[in-house]
């Protein structure tokens, strides 16, 4: 079984389509056992679709504060 730490950078992979075969399979049994890891995938998903859709590839220093300042007001 991977760590969280593993899981979390495969996950990461995964979203880039950098992953390999192998790294999806030991994911997908961590994610079996961890919620926690879950949660966290699920969320990742979500933000790299909405990036896709909206098609925001980068942001200008002063909107990446806005957006930062927005996220950390939600949480």
């Amino acid at each position: 079984m991977i760590s969280c730490d593993k899981a979390v950078l495969i996950c990461n992979k995964l979203q880039y389509k950098e992953a390999t075969f192998y790294e999806k399979i030991k994911l997908k049994f961590h994610l079996f056992f961890c919620h926690s890891c879950k949660v966290f995938s699920r969320k990742n998903k979500l933000l790299t679709t909405f990036f896709d859709r909206v098609k925001l590839s980068q942001l200008s220093d002063q909107d990446k504060k806005v957006l930062r300042e927005k996220i950390e007001a939600l949480l």
